[in-house]
């Protein structure tokens, strides 16, 4: 067990570090799912196997050695009742190789549940939901919010909250499903979502937008017009640039599934949302890869709603709830 144990940690320590550095693309979810079930292999096997094993060898030493005490007794001879405490421990205590696989196994299995059914935790990587996020936020993602989902296949077993329109929310991104996406929701299925001239229409009624004071990029060092926008129940705010035009050249469009529902113009683009799918936007309008380019997200995609920051290391003022 200790050779077959030495070679299932180094194949998780080498898939841990060619992901790292970046030899194949890994894959969190089902690295966890797999620590989850070796360790609980493990942890069943110590509990039900090794661990009445070694009991079972500690209580015949202990008897063997109350029999040689009763004869040495007889005899007047001194007994050193150490010696024997110490190596019942010895018989008792874990083996390394059980030690760092049944040892683990309830933190992993607490992470492992809190994860995929309750909360996931991720890290606001780019300025794309700016004003909303900032990059560098810490974040928390209801993963049960709209659904409860298998872990790794991503499948939904029981309904939950519908998705609404003006929801954050964190995705696989369709071109490449191993990443994570976050994004607003902008249009459910059956909408028909205009994006035209840099103003929002969802099924043809503009969605009510007012001026705010500019928003200070202090990454950038720049001023950006800003906008309260009433897209869900609550409002949230936009951001728009000025030097950056609002149609799109065939160039920056890909090839994605739906396409024929989308009509794209030198004043931005109209698409009506397939069945299933949502349309995505990020609220710093001109500079966010969404929807308006890669497409639709199917609902076998959606991985939770965040709502909370919980953390950011150069700015403890944005812990909190956020629209």
């Amino acid at each position: 067990m200790q050779t077959l144990t030495a070679i299932i940690l180094a194949a998780f320590a080498g898939y841990i570090g060619a992901w790292y550095m970046g030899a194949l693309e890994g894959n969190f979810a089902l690295l966890l799912f797999l620590a989850t079930v070796v360790t609980g292999a493990y942890w069943l096997a110590e509990r039900f196997v090794f661990l009445p094993k070694r009991q079972a060898a500690a209580a015949a030493l202990v008897a063997q050695d109350a029999q040689r005490r009763r004869e040495l007794d007889k005899l007047g001879l001194a007994q050193d009742v150490s010696q024997i405490d110490e190596a019942q421990h010895k018989l008792l205590m874990q083996p390394w190789w059980l030690d760092w696989t049944a040892g683990l196994f309830p933190v992993i299995v607490v992470v492992f549940v809190l994860r995929s059914f309750l909360f996931e935790p991720f890290k606001i990587p780019s300025g794309s939901m700016i004003p909303t996020l900032l990059v560098g936020d810490l974040i928390l993602v209801n993963k049960f919010h709209y659904g409860v989902r298998l872990p790794v296949i991503n499948k939904k077993i029981t309904d939950g909250t519908p998705v609404a329109r003006g929801d954050v929310m964190v995705f696989r991104y369709p071109p490449k499903p191993s990443l994570d996406y976050i994004k607003r929701v902008v249009g459910v299925p059956g909408d028909e979502v205009a994006y035209l001239n840099k103003r929002l229409t969802i099924n043809g009624v503009a969605v009510p937008t007012q001026t705010v004071p500019e928003f200070f990029d202090e990454t950038s060092m720049r001023y950006a017009k800003q906008f309260e926008e009433q897209l869900g129940a609550k409002p949230h705010r936009l951001l728009n640039d000025e030097d950056r035009r609002g149609g799109f050249s065939e160039a920056e469009i890909m090839n994605f599934p739906y396409r024929e529902n989308c009509r794209y113009s030198i004043e931005g683009v109209v698409c009506k949302v397939p069945k299933g799918h949502y349309f995505m936007m990020g609220d710093n309008r001109d500079n966010s890869l969404d929807s308006r380019y890669w497409g639709f997200v199917p609902d076998e995609n959606i991985v939770g709603r965040a709502f909370f920051v919980w953390m950011n290391f150069s700015n403890f003022k944005r812990i909190g709830s956020f629209n």
